[in-house]
């Protein structure tokens, strides 16, 4: 057993991390970790956290080792944001927290996994913090790529960066640790592109499957704008719905304990001004989650369907790499039987794009009809 268990496919990082557990000349203060989603950032940074901990370098059975995994040890600080930022006053709070010395471990480790969802100023009230630093304090950032961070504070960290895992390597973690058959493994883990967290979910939640086959076969039933129109609003209501159902107990159950915290009445028909206004800012808090999570799961839409047109590319190509969604063979050759190679990356190129302006905060609706009217097939193709 040991705290690197989960970290698949990240042999070099792996490496990196063992070695300045016990070699002081290569610990840092500060370390950027970076990888493209599912790659397992948070997952390394929490492993390296128990390393630093674990009296023994990282057993992965001692008390140290099972706290600082599981986000419940005194000296070990998880910054998981729900929400479309990091903010100032969130960021001060960790910084004044960051100066204190270790209670009961050996370091004190704050790990923030949306470091490129820092603001601004929440970012120079972290420089700060890093340009001074404490000792026996370790930041771990976590981001999709260095571009993401500012320079100012990814110049201050010591660099890992996270590779893709192999498909095989999620399988078998899917069936090591979830108890996932093997055919159902390896289908989850090729269809998420490897990604750790959504196989696990395309594994064990069919509603998933679901929506993510319905996803998948748009891209052969786009042809006239009332289709391109249709789908762009198909993609936003399964956004919406997913959240919503991820959502809604969750909000539910966050209620009724600050209610019972505040000692209101649940069944009140109205509620004193102070439970009224920490309720209205719970509910506000709710909202940016529900908004973040619907873009993220518009954005795992889009990732999707381009997996088609690049199974597609590969196909035109004759190219011998692995496709994504071999059981979805009929749309794939549709689709490379119809357009050109230079006609399946432009509609790559108009699936990235409709990303990036979601991203840059563009409504989601008007992106995806943009993009949809680009992803327009003829109309004599009779599929």
């Amino acid at each position: 057993m040991s705290v690197w268990r989960d970290v698949i496919g990240q042999e070099p990082t792996i490496e990196t991390l063992s070695r300045a557990v016990v070699d002081d000349a290569a610990m840092t203060h500060a370390w950027l970790f970076t990888g493209p989603p599912g790659s397992g950032r948070s997952v390394a940074a929490r492993a390296f956290a128990a390393a630093l901990q674990c009296p023994q370098g990282g057993c992965g059975e001692c008390h140290e080792c099972r706290t600082a995994l599981d986000g419940s040890h005194a000296d070990v600080k998880v910054v998981a944001t729900e929400g479309l930022s990091i903010k100032v006053e969130d960021t001060r709070a960790l910084v004044q927290e960051s100066a204190m010395r270790p209670s009961v471990g050996r370091w004190r480790v704050i790990i923030v996994e949306d470091a490129d969802r820092l603001t601004e100023r929440a970012a120079d009230a972290l420089l700060k913090a890093l340009e001074e630093p404490t000792p026996r304090t370790v930041w771990m950032l976590c981001a999709p790529s260095l571009e993401d961070v500012i320079i100012t504070i990814r110049s201050r960290s010591r660099h890992v960066r996270l590779r893709t895992p192999p498909v095989e390597a999620v399988a078998e973690l899917l069936q090591r640790r979830d108890g996932i058959d093997a055919p159902m493994a390896l289908y989850a883990a090729r269809a998420a592109q490897s990604h750790v967290g959504l196989a696990r979910r395309l594994a064990r939640d069919e509603g998933a499957r679901i929506r993510r086959r319905d996803v998948i076969a748009m891209a052969t039933k786009i042809i006239g704008v009332g289709d391109a129109i249709g789908a762009a609003a198909d993609l936003a209501q399964i956004a919406d719905e997913e959240s919503t159902a991820s959502s809604a107990e969750r909000d539910a159950a966050e209620k009724a304990r600050l209610l019972e915290t505040l000692g209101a009445d649940p069944t009140a028909r109205t509620q004193p001004p102070h439970v009224r206004a920490q309720v209205a800012s719970l509910e506000k808090e709710q909202k940016t989650r529900a908004t973040r999570h619907a873009r993220d799961m518009i954005d795992r839409s889009l990732v999707d369907l381009t997996s088609v047109y690049r199974d597609a590319l590969v196909l035109r190509l004759g190219s011998d790499v692995a496709l994504v969604n071999p059981d979805a063979m009929d749309k794939v050759r549709a689709l490379s039987g119809v357009l050109t190679a230079e006609q399946l990356l432009g509609a790559m190129d108009a699936i990235n794009e409709a990303r990036d302006r979601i991203n840059a905060n563009v409504p989601p609706l008007l992106a995806l009809e943009a993009m949809a009217l680009q992803l327009r097939l003829p109309r004599d193709l009779g599929f």
